[in-house]
Formats: structure tokens, sequence, C-alpha cells
């Protein structure tokens, strides 16, 4: 049966920046193993300059971030010293580990024209073996990513396991996250094999069990339940889920299995220990002391 149904909530990340908000939720923190996620665009900035939407350098621990482009163009830079131009269609994952800042900036205005920007990023919680694992980064093309085609259905895998697909995208838990076009009237399901699922809908709308959901909803299925998703229109969805990994806590941009690991990770980015990226290191977002008034990243909370 259908667990809940989250109901995306806006947010800004930056000046002029603002997403659709899906995961934390209040309900439901978690899907599998992904802690978090974020919808932007599409984006329209020629009344205002790209900079003005950029992402300063901010850190991460205990997670990977994983973005994902529809359309634009976004540079990343990261404190072990890689700069990538994130395209659409590739799987940009960086691991954060025991400690990584990154700046995500729009430099080229040709790729914002038009409302062309959209990204969707996720966070994936590590395990806690892995929680204090060295940083790094890895960019797969699009031409790494096996895609799967039917009549009225296109699908591509980001990364893990899923309808016999599998690639090259380096994990740390059993996981499926999947980019879907759904045609109208094409029908789909869900993988079977992974405990906990989400569907979300990120461009038009589907049936599922007599009921229309639409943009901005994603839908958590129990597992064992086997859904038919009917498309009322043309549909672009992200289905994504994977195994559980227990208790997770989260405060701004950190993630870790322990509370103390947060607190000793904010004392870290407020005393310079965790380094800039090495060609973006002449600005940052300060660590928020007012949680009325994020910034960078998701309300500073603890979940429990």
């Amino acid at each position: 049966m259908l667990e809940i149904i989250i109901e995306a909530r806006k947010a800004a990340i930056g000046p002029g920046l603002d997403v659709r908000r899906i995961l934390p939720f209040r309900l439901r923190r978690m899907v599998g193993p992904f802690i978090f996620m974020d919808h932007a665009g599409p984006v329209n900035v020629q009344a205002q300059p790209a900079s003005s939407m950029d992402v300063l350098p901010h850190p991460h621990i205990g997670l990977s971030t994983v973005s994902y482009l529809f359309g634009g163009q976004v540079t990343h830079r990261d404190s072990t010293g890689v700069q990538q131009i994130i395209r659409p269609g590739e799987v940009n994952w960086m691991t954060a580990g025991s400690g990584i800042s990154h700046s995500e900036r729009f430099e080229d205005p040709s790729a914002l024209a038009g409302g062309s920007l959209e990204m969707i990023q996720t966070w994936v919680a590590l395990p806690e073996k892995d929680e204090e694992a060295k940083p790094s980064f890895s960019n797969y093309t699009s031409q790494e990513l096996p895609i799967f085609t039917e009549t009225g259905v296109w699908m591509r895998l980001i990364a893990g396991n899923a309808f016999g697909l599998r690639n090259d995208v380096k994990t740390h838990s059993p996981l499926f996250y999947l980019h879907v076009v759904l045609q109208k009237g094409a029908r789909f399901g869900l993988p079977k094999e992974h405990t906990e699922r989400g569907i979300y809908i990120a461009k038009g709308s589907v049936e599922v069990g007599g009921h229309a959901y639409t943009v901005g909803q994603m839908l958590v299925f129990n597992k064992g339940v086997d859904p038919l998703i009917v498309a009322k229109e043309n549909t672009t969805l992200m289905l994504l889920g994977g195994e559980p990994l227990g208790q997770r806590y989260i405060w701004w941009n950190f993630v870790s299995s322990r509370k103390e690991r947060i607190e000793q990770a904010k004392a870290d980015w407020k005393e310079g220990r965790i380094v800039l990226p090495p060609t973006d290191n002449h600005e940052f977002i300060p660590l928020p002391e007012d949680p009325s008034k994020p910034a960078g990243g998701p309300p500073p909370e603890a979940l429990s």
C-alpha cells in the first residue's frame, strides 16, 4: 500500500535560487539511504547576474551528494582539488566522509537563459563503517549509464540496481536511483528487490490505485507492494530507495549516526579545520548561528 505522500516545500539555497524540498520530511526522514532531496528549477535568470545564484563553499560530513541535471550546467569545486562542470544526464557523486567543502557556481549565463537550468540533488547517508571515509568525487558521463526503452517508457539508471540494470557508479549500500520518462498512457511499476521505494513526480502527473498525483509529490510505498503507475500526461519521475541504514542525525549540511559527531563538525567548520576548495577559497557560507535562518542547506535540526 501507499505509505505516505510527501508534498515538496519551498526553500531557498541562495539568492534567486529557490527549490522544492522533498526530503527530509517531518513524518518520513529517509527513503532507503536517501536523506535529502531538492528539485531546483526550471530557472530563468536573464534579469539578474548568474553569479547571484552561486552556492558558496560549504561543508559536509557523513554523506554522499548526488547532483543530476535535466538542463543547464553547474561548476563544482571541492576541497580535494576537483573542478568539474556538471552537465545534463551525468552523475556527479561526491562522498564527504570525514569532511569536505564544495561550491556550486553558475558561470555560463547561456546555460541559464530561457529557463533551461533544472537539477535534482540528493544526499545518500553513509553506512557507519564509511562515515569517516576519505573524501572523494567522481563524474560519470551519460554514456556510462545504462538506458532502457520500450513503448512509451524511457529510463536511465543513475546508480545502484533496478529492473536488471546495473552500472559502475560506486555506492556504499544497496540502493537504486532512476530517471524515468513516460509518455501519456504509459504504464510502469517499481523495482521489487528493495525494501524502501519512492517515486518523485518532477513533471506531469500519474494515477496510482485510482488516485491522481502531480508535480512536487513523492509517493512512498511499503515493501511487497507492486503499484501500477499510469501516466496521465507526458511525465518525468525520479525513482529512489534501497535498504535503510538506521537512525541518522542531520543538522545543516552534516549527517551522522552520532550526535556528538555533528557537534564536532560544527566546531571544525567554525574553526577552519575543514579546508576550502583551493580554486574557490575567497568566500564561504558561515556556520548558521540562528536556527531560524538556515543557509546553504536544510534547516538546522536533529533527526530522531
